[in-house]
């Protein structure tokens, strides 16, 4: 059995594991675009401290934590978040330390300048450092459309590939290895999607008892560095971005109190182009909760 979250907090101090501040709610303006599956780039629990200034409706939060990377400076958070009647805003930055390029020298030759996130799979680094700086920022908007209504807009910029711009678990490096047999696998696994900025935007609307949301994100992936055989029969990098789209939507209906269900399919897809090709993915789920 695994602990999903386990912190404590006095006032504005909290100390603990829990989602990233990243990914977290704060001051009332939870990143994500108001489906179940939220879309969240960089979504994922961390030990971390921080602490949150609080007045009125505005929050600004800072905060060290460990990405699980390995590496061994703290990444470095702010948040700044004003929420009101009308909705909020937020704005998150963070510094993340990677992996560095002599770690990964001997697995993949000294001429390759890349990194690896998540342990699987080579991504080009755009400058060379061997750290990285992100942006966030989103708006959120209530019944601007229609009473009972939300609308929000969200996206990111990395400056360098980071965990907090990755999304995994969409595919793996043989489904791409399919599209192509001259396509090598250098490392099985997953490939960690680690998207160099991504925009989206997610409304929700309520009539009653019943719920309705919709949700899409499309954004474009760092330079990823995969391995091909040449005519001649020698191995040669390929190096390509990639075009990543996502799209969720769902029905919820509160059948009694405390008791509700929620039906929701999402679709995913990355495409590289070129010999790479493309690879997505359909999930879905019916959920029936009841709340004590």
């Amino acid at each position: 059995m695994a602990i999903d979250q386990a912190y404590i907090q006095l006032g504005g101090l909290l100390m603990g594991y829990r989602d990233s501040l990243w990914s977290s709610d704060v001051g009332g303006i939870e990143d994500g675009l108001l489906t179940d599956t939220d879309l969240v780039v960089g979504d994922f629990n961390t030990n971390q401290v921080s602490y949150t200034f609080a007045a009125g409706g505005f929050s600004a939060t800072i905060g060290l934590e460990d990405d699980g990377t390995g590496d061994v400076v703290p990444d470095i958070h702010g948040k700044l978040v004003y929420s009101g009647a009308w909705g909020g805003a937020y704005l998150s930055a963070v510094y993340d330390e990677t992996f560095n390029q002599e770690d990964l020298a001997g697995l993949f030759g000294n001429n390759l300048d890349f990194i690896t996130l998540s342990g699987n799979f080579p991504t080009l680094l755009q400058d060379g450092n061997n750290d990285a700086f992100a942006l966030k920022g989103g708006v959120l908007l209530k019944d601007l459309i229609a009473p009972e209504s939300q609308l929000k807009i969200e996206g990111h910029y990395a400056f360098d590939p980071t965990v907090y711009a990755a999304i995994d678990g969409l595919a793996t490096v043989n489904t791409f290895a399919a599209n192509n047999p001259n396509i090598l696998n250098p490392t099985p696994g997953s490939l960690p999607i680690v998207l160099e900025w991504a925009a989206g935007a997610g409304y929700a609307q309520a009539f009653g008892k019943l719920g309705l949301a919709v949700s899409g994100q499309y954004g474009e992936t760092f330079d990823t560095q995969f391995f091909a055989l040449s005519p001649l029969g020698t191995v040669v990098p390929i190096n390509l971005s990639g075009e990543y789209y996502s799209f969720v939507g769902n029905v919820g209906y509160q059948i009694t109190n405390n008791f509700a269900t929620l039906a929701e399919v999402s679709y995913k897809n990355v495409d590289f182009g070129g010999p790479i090709g493309d690879t997505d993915q359909v999930n879905g789920f019916l959920r029936f909760q009841r709340n004590f």
